[in-house]
C-alpha cells in the first residue's frame, strides 16, 4: 500500500497522477482538514473535496479545485441577494457540502461521511481526513488573525504573515485508520503541497509525526519549492514566517525527523548536490505538473525511486 499525505492544489494534481500510476496497488490519502470552515452555514472541506474530485475524475483542470464544468447559479443568485460570495462554490460542489453538513448534524464523523461520499462516487482508493476533530489553521497578520480561507481566498494572500498556528491540533486525534495506514504502508509520500498550511496541520495532530518516524516504510517528499520560490501560492511567505529557508533545504528541514528521500525539480540540481543530510537521498526530476501526462510521469518517477515490495535495504 502507498500512503500519501496531501492537501492543496499541488497535492490534488499529484494524487491524480498517482491514481493512474499505481497500477492496482492500494492507495490511501491522508488529507489536510486545517482549511475546513463554515460557509453559508455549511461545513466545507476544501482539500478533502479536491482529492475526492481528483480520484473521481471530476476535478476541474483549469481551476485546480471544484468540479469540472460545474455551474454557479446558486453563487450568482446569492450575490444578487447581497450575500458574501468571495468563496466560490459551484452547484454540484454545493451538493457535496449539503450532504456532508446534514450527515454531521446526524452525528456522523467526517471520516465516515468521506467514506460514504467516495463510495457513492465509485472511488476505490481510501481517503482519510487527518482527524475527525476540529483543527483550524490561523494566520497572524498585521490586520489580525485570519482563518486560512480568509487569508488565502478572500484577501488573496496579500497580507504579510507573522506566524501560523493550528488551533485545536493538540487536542485532536488522528482519524481512525490513519496511524495503521502509515505503519502498514510500503511507502509514504508527502505530496508537493504547501509544507506549512497543507502538510503542517497533518503533522500537528498528535501521533502522526511520531508514526512517520517509527514506520518501517520509506518516507519520500516532493518539493513544492523550485529555485527559491513556490510553484504557486504563498508557500514561500509562509515558510519564511515559520523560520524555514524558502528552498529545497527548507523543505528538507521541515520534514527532517522522518524523511528518507526528497524529490526536487531538475532546476535545483546544484542545490541538491549541496544538500547533505544524514540518511537523506535527494533525486532530481521534472516536478512541474501542467498536463495530465506531467502528473502521471511525476508519480511514475517517484514510484520508481521507492523501494519495491520484498526489496532489502543494506
Amino acid at each position: 500500500m502507498i500512503v500519501v499525505l496531501t492537501g492543496g492544489t499541488g497535492g490534488a494534481k499529484f494524487v491524480e497522477g498517482l491514481h493512474r500510476a499505481v497500477a492496482g496497488e492500494p492507495l490511501t490519502c491522508v488529507v489536510n482538514t486545517g482549511d475546513d470552515f463554515k460557509w453559508w452555514g455549511l461545513h466545507i472541506s476544501p482539500d478533502v473535496d479536491s482529492i475526492t474530485y481528483a480520484l473521481a475524475g471530476l476535478l476541474s483542470p483549469e481551476r485546480g479545485w471544484g468540479i469540472d464544468e460545474d455551474t454557479f447559479f446558486c453563487l450568482q443568485f446569492m450575490r444578487e441577494l447581497g450575500e458574501q460570495t468571495w468563496f466560490q462554490t459551484g452547484d454540484r460542489d454545493l451538493a457535496i457540502h449539503l450532504l456532508r453538513s446534514r450527515m454531521l448534524a446526524e452525528g456522523k464523523t467526517l471520516s465516515e461521511i468521506t467514506a460514504t461520499i467516495t463510495a457513492k462516487l465509485g472511488i476505490d482508493e481510501r481517503i482519510l481526513p487527518m482527524s475527525d476533530s476540529s483543527v483550524e489553521t490561523r494566520i497572524a497578520t498585521p490586520a489580525g488573525e485570519l482563518n486560512f480561507q480568509e487569508y488565502f481566498v478572500q484577501r488573496r494572500h496579500q497580507d504579510p504573515v507573522k506566524s501560523v498556528r493550528f488551533k485545536g491540533a493538540m487536542e485532536a486525534q488522528p482519524a481512525l485508520g490513519v496511524i495503521d495506514a502509515i505503519h502498514s504502508a510500503r511507502a509514504v509520500i508527502v505530496a508537493p503541497s504547501n509544507p506549512i498550511t497543507s502538510i503542517g496541520p497533518v503533522l500537528a495532530v498528535p501521533g502522526i509525526r511520531d508514526s512517520l518516524r517509527a514506520t518501517p516504510a520509506s518516507v519520500a517528499a516532493i518539493s513544492p519549492i523550485i529555485g527559491g520560490a513556490a510553484v504557486s501560492g504563498p508557500a514561500g511567505a509562509l515558510m519564511a514566517a515559520q523560520g524555514y529557508p524558502v528552498s529545497i533545504a527548507g523543505v528538507a528541514q521541515a520534514y527532517a525527523d522522518f524523511l528518507d528521500m526528497l524529490i526536487v525539480d531538475q532546476r535545483d540540481r546544484k542545490a541538491a548536490e549541496e544538500l547533505k543530510h544524514p540518511g537523506l537521498s535527494v533525486h532530481c526530476v521534472n516536478t512541474i505538473m501542467r498536463t495530465a501526462d506531467d502528473k502521471t510521469r511525476l508519480a511514475e518517477h517517484v514510484l520508481m525511486l521507492l523501494p519495491r515490495p520484498g526489496s532489502v535495504s543494506l
